[in-house]
């Protein structure tokens, strides 16, 4: 049985090397002073649905992502590892949003994306680290969730 997986990722500022341009006045991340990466937990994420992909023959991986422009970073990047095609969702009016705005953007493109059996999304971002935005989305698109799942195994 193929399946269609959709993995939800984040481009993030990279916080291993913080230097003092890295902090605004008012104690937010510089962003622009930052490199960007693929969110580690989203890598995660990526793994396991490519795990699924190789055990499960003829299923394809999608990663959406929401950002400005240099997000489609996070597609190439995933594409590269073996994902199948990607999504960014980009427009100035999400600058800034937060996590409900953020699951309501990523779970309207599910809708639209349409056909897909299982969504993975990494832990959290280590930007933010709320850790809320995958089950919104989940909420939002009426499904089942787990949460902090380590491994996903085929059971027979």
């Amino acid at each position: 049985m193929s399946l269609k997986i959709v993995v939800l990722a984040k481009q993030v500022p990279d916080t291993r090397n913080v230097g003092k341009d890295a902090m605004k006045a008012d104690g937010t991340i510089n962003r622009a002073a930052l490199p960007a990466i693929f969110n580690p937990e989203d890598l995660n994420a990526l793994e396991q649905a490519l795990r699924l992909k190789d055990e499960h023959p003829g299923s394809t991986v999608t990663i959406l992502t929401m950002g400005p422009g240099r997000a489609a970073e996070v597609i190439r990047e995933g594409l590269y590892r073996g994902a199948d095609n990607g999504y960014l969702l980009t427009d100035r009016a999400f600058a800034g949003a937060d996590t409900l705005a953020t699951s309501y953007a990523l779970a309207t493109a599910i809708k639209k994306i349409g056909d897909y059996d299982v969504i993975i999304g990494g832990r959290q971002a280590i930007d933010g680290d709320t850790a809320q935005v995958g089950p919104q989305v989940a909420e939002k698109l009426g499904l089942t969730q787990v949460t902090y799942a380590e491994e996903i195994l085929n059971v027979d």
